[in-house]
């Protein structure tokens, strides 16, 4: 499996762009999504698994070396910033330790503080395992300064700020506990004994404190591993440090078997999100993870309503992109299956196998925008020829394309004239007309 996915592997460059769909950042493994709202855009600051190998990490467990950040307008269209902190540019971390977890990242007076976890070379002075340092810049996506040391008094993993509505900042992490104290106001020294937030679960791993205030509550929320992986928990509380009296579970086990999760939770526009991850693109490693996004929502009371994990994630795709209907948002019960496009480079992504008559794949939220678009383009491959409409709304919804796919083993796109005007945003499904076996990429208008 490691040679498979080291095949997979590469750097992207700064200002690349990406597309959304679960997982969202798709040509890389990312992991701890820490997502911040700086201006009108959403940043993603998560750890970057690699696969280790012999003299780089340690095989067959979590190898990190650097970070990037990742911005988008939209949630659907991302960009890549490059990386903003690497294990060689930072004095006091420790160069071979390839262990550069979960970060976070907040503002505060125009200046923009990212925190991280590593191992420091000099033992005597900061301990064996983990401490947490800072690297300031004065732009979300960077260049960042990396302070010469680590927090003093801070010993532990997955760092998380928070900022109180009177300006007071708090600093969570993990080791064992969850701990909590106060920043002082330049972000980089504590300002408070350490407090142990004893009231969360006692037994079971759990990590990743996040912590947010929504109509004056407090949410401490964290994964917890009550059985044989984590699953997404919290807790409430009338103040930053609590006492919190927990709820229960914001999203549950993964039905892949992710060992873990972690995740952040944000407002953008009016509409909360839970970023997360999972091991879509390393089906049968879960040391090499991508990064996720769904919507999240609250009952009256202000408990959090559990989020299900999808692969459409959210935002709107302009019908003019390659819509990937394996991202689907719905499937018929049978005659329709997701595989990779090629097993040996997971991040080509998936393809939709149709294989009997009336099977359909449904993908909401499609935008047509307001003038006519007179093609449909699909990437498909048909070794028999086969025949798929395309309808909108649902499956029993009005045919805008009918496609006729000849025989083809190779993978080719085949265009056919859009039999409907269509305009605004739209849910396609695409349905086979035939039982013959029909494998396709993406669709797209113009």
């Amino acid at each position: 499996m490691n040679k498979i996915i080291i095949a997979c592997l590469g750097l992207v460059s700064c200002a690349t762009s990406l597309f959304a769909q679960n997982p969202f950042i798709r040509d890389q493994f990312t992991a701890d999504p820490s997502a911040r709202v700086f201006g009108n855009k959403v940043y993603v600051f998560p750890s970057h698994d690699i696969l280790a190998t012999e003299g780089k990490g340690r095989v067959g467990w979590f190898c990190m070396e650097d970070y990037h950040v990742f911005s988008s307008e939209n949630l659907t269209d991302w960009t890549d910033h490059g990386v903003i902190v690497t294990q060689n540019n930072v004095p006091w971390v420790r160069p071979d330790s390839y262990s550069m977890w979960a970060p976070d990242c907040i503002e505060r007076n125009g200046k923009y503080y990212f925190y991280f976890p590593t191992a420091a070379k000099d033992t005597v002075t900061y301990g064996r395992g983990f401490t947490i340092g800072v690297a300031v810049a004065d732009k979300p996506e960077g260049p960042y300064t990396p302070e010469a040391t680590p927090i003093k008094g801070v010993r532990g993993i997955d760092p998380n700020v928070f900022i109180d509505k009177d300006g007071q900042a708090y600093l969570y992490w993990s080791a064992g506990n969850i701990y909590g104290a106060k920043l002082k106001a330049n972000m980089l020294e504590l300002d408070s004994e350490v407090f142990t937030l004893g009231e969360l679960p006692t037994k079971g791993l759990k990590e990743g404190p996040y912590v947010f205030e929504r109509n004056g509550i407090y949410y401490m929320t964290y994964p917890h591993v009550e059985n044989k992986t984590e699953r997404l928990e919290y807790a409430i509380g009338t103040s930053p440090l609590g006492p919190f009296k927990i709820v229960g579970a914001i999203m549950d086990e993964s039905a892949s078997g992710c060992w873990t999760n972690h995740h952040s939770i944000v407002q953008f526009k009016n509409q909360w999100y839970l970023f997360y991850h999972d091991k879509d693109y390393s089906p049968k490693f879960d040391k090499a993870r991508s990064i996720r996004i769904d919507s999240l929502s609250f009952n009256a009371d202000g408990t959090i309503k559990k989020v299900i994990p999808t692969l459409r994630g959210v935002g709107v795709t302009a019908a003019t992109k390659q819509i990937q209907i394996d991202r689907y948002t719905q499937l018929s019960e049978q005659g329709v299956s997701i595989a990779f496009l090629d097993t040996l480079n997971t991040f080509k992504g998936w393809k939709t196998i149709f294989n009997q008559q009336g099977a359909w794949a449904q993908y909401n939220s499609v935008d047509f925008g307001s003038k006519q678009l007179k093609t449909v383009s699909i990437h498909v491959r048909a070794a028999d020829g086969a025949v798929l409409q395309i309808r909108t709304d649902n499956v029993d919804g009005p045919v805008i394309a009918e496609i006729t796919i000849p025989k083809n083993a190779e993978w080719k796109t085949i265009d056919a004239a859009v039999l409907k005007a269509i305009k605004g945003v739209k849910n396609i499904v695409v349905l086979a007309k035939d039982t013959k076996t029909c494998e396709v990429d993406w669709v797209s208008f113009r």
